[in-house]
């Protein structure tokens, strides 16, 4: 992927995460979380396969008899190769697609802020193909990017942490996803004199959040889903922070599904380069509830309007794009 693909393809994934995000936005609030992500995922993969790409999908919605579609392995885009293994079409960019059409199932749902539409993409092999089990992460910024550790004492990380951003520990906040298994976790954060920030669901906003200033956000702690870690990965690479990640099974059901995918050492400890190696990452999330950095798909009678963040890393690029979109032309604009 060039850095010329590189320019055409911002407007197309933008495109990607916005048609997303405005699909499941319509389902909010419907107590239906499946459906939601579905509608998404149908959205997403539908704008993909009008792009002039030979596309992979490394991170999807799961594995093929899992997922009917953007499944792990699933060739996306207009020159993708044919099912009996040909070759894509002589010149396409071949693209590795990491996505998540809809981050926060349960958000959209209940109407809950912080769910997020996201994409990231890179040159083939940019993107490691992490196996859809958990994942104990620790993410900061680029003020505390190599100043933690993941087998460090939290308390360690958090002083850390505040000597960075020269404050005391006590006036960090750290997200921790609000599950059973985190009780240690933040029990030992408390000790330590920080603050928590509990969420539902969305440790990868909250690992965005974590890498912008303003957000009030300094760490994200804790166990989630392993292609949410790559995607984050993948979102540092872009911002100039860091994750730090390690392989977990929560019981032994999950250590012999890893084991079967050749993932025996569960010590290996993962870094943000180690995640999303790419030089070509391209990131782009799109909000469809009101969060942290994005605002929601907000509908007007002639329309919709919305939020997306997109990044290229090899461009040192980062945008914020409020994008109304008409439908009726007849209907005035509305700015406010």
């Amino acid at each position: 992927m060039t850095a010329s693909v590189d320019r055409l393809f911002e407007q197309e994934f933008m495109r990607v995460t916005e048609k997303a995000a405005v699909a499941c936005a319509r389902t909010m609030g419907q107590g239906n979380r499946h459906g939601s992500d579905q509608v998404a995922t149908e959205a997403m993969r539908e704008e993909l396969n009008r792009l002039e790409m030979a596309g992979r999908v490394v991170i999807g919605e799961g594995e093929r008899d899992e997922a009917p579609m953007l499944y792990v392995g699933e060739e996306v885009g207009r020159h993708k190769g044919d099912p009996n293994g040909a070759r894509a079409a002589e010149g396409a960019a071949e693209v590795d697609i990491a996505v998540d059409p809809l981050e926060g199932t349960n958000l959209c749902a209940t109407g809950a802020p912080g769910a997020i539409a996201v994409l990231a993409a890179a040159e083939r092999g940019g993107l490691l193909h992490a196996p859809d089990t958990y994942m104990q992460k620790i993410v900061v910024g680029p003020t505390a990017q190599g100043r933690i550790h993941i087998d460090a004492p939290v308390a360690e990380n958090l002083r850390n942490i505040a000597d960075a951003f020269d404050r005391a520990v006590t006036d960090l906040i750290v997200v921790v996803l609000d599950r059973d298994r985190h009780a240690d976790l933040i029990e030992d954060i408390r000790s330590a004199g920080a603050r928590i920030r509990l969420i539902g669901d969305g440790d990868l906003s909250a690992g965005i959040s974590a890498a912008v200033r303003g957000t009030g956000v300094h760490a994200v702690f804790g166990i989630g889903g392993a292609p949410e870690g790559v995607l984050t990965a993948a979102a540092m690479r872009c911002l100039g922070g860091e994750i730090q990640a390690r392989l977990v099974a929560l019981d032994e059901g999950q250590k012999q599904r890893l084991e079967r995918l050749g993932y025996s050492d569960l010590s290996t400890i993962y870094t943000t380069e180690d995640l999303a190696p790419g030089d070509q990452i391209l990131f782009s999330a799109t909000g469809v509830t009101d969060g942290e950095l994005l605002k929601g798909v907000r509908f007007f009678g002639g329309g919709y309007r919305t939020s997306t963040l997109f990044m290229s890393c090899p461009r040192h690029l980062i945008r914020f794009v409020d994008t109304i979109h008409r439908e009726d032309d007849k209907v005035p604009v509305r700015f406010a």
